[in-house]
């Protein structure tokens, strides 16, 4: 093997940081501590887990109700608050989920209709400052989801767009007085 093949293996290794701590929760109640590459949820059938005892654990999509993104594995993964006390200040849209066994929870997700037509929904939950960083929930976890509103950016891209009218009007206006 020469040293111009050395590049070429180089670039299809994958980095060690797409790996991150999460907790999955299948519908049965059990969990599953370990490891997850993100861009991999929802593009097969199972969710491939790096378990904490660095075996690889594929888990039928099916049979997931959550997958929680944690800072610390051995720390209580369950957000305290299931729902905003008031309307959320993070950008994106504000929803409700109510899971097949009834439990409700909100949370905000992308704001952009290609990431909802996914086979399920990536969103950040309310509690803000608690373990959970993230949720993937798999569409097949879901009963019903409902948008709540829409927070953030379109709010401000809306007036944004109304002040430079605004602003493109103003010397027109001064011609008028002017003359």
């Amino acid at each position: 093997m020469g040293t111009r093949d050395a590049p070429a293996l180089l670039k299809n290794r994958t980095p060690a940081s797409t790996q991150k701590k999460v907790v999955v929760r299948l519908l049965d109640g059990t969990t599953v501590k370990g490891y997850v590459n993100p861009k991999s949820l929802g593009q097969s059938e199972a969710v491939d887990v790096l378990t904490q005892d660095g075996e690889h654990r594929p888990i039928p999509t099916e049979e997931v109700k959550a997958v929680y993104f944690v800072r610390e594995l051995d720390e209580d993964f369950e957000p305290e608050r299931k729902t905003f006390l008031s309307r959320p200040k993070l950008n994106g849209l504000w929803v409700r989920l109510q899971f097949r066994d009834d439990e409700v929870m909100e949370g905000i997700v992308s704001n952009d209709l290609l990431d909802l037509l996914n086979s399920g929904v990536q969103l950040t939950p309310p509690d803000l400052h608690g373990n959970t960083l993230r949720m993937f929930v798999p569409r097949s976890a879901l009963a019903e989801m409902k948008v709540l509103g829409v927070v953030g950016i379109a709010k401000r891209a809306r007036r944004q767009a109304a002040e430079s009218e605004a602003s493109a009007l103003l010397p027109a206006q001064r011609k008028l007085f002017g003359e």
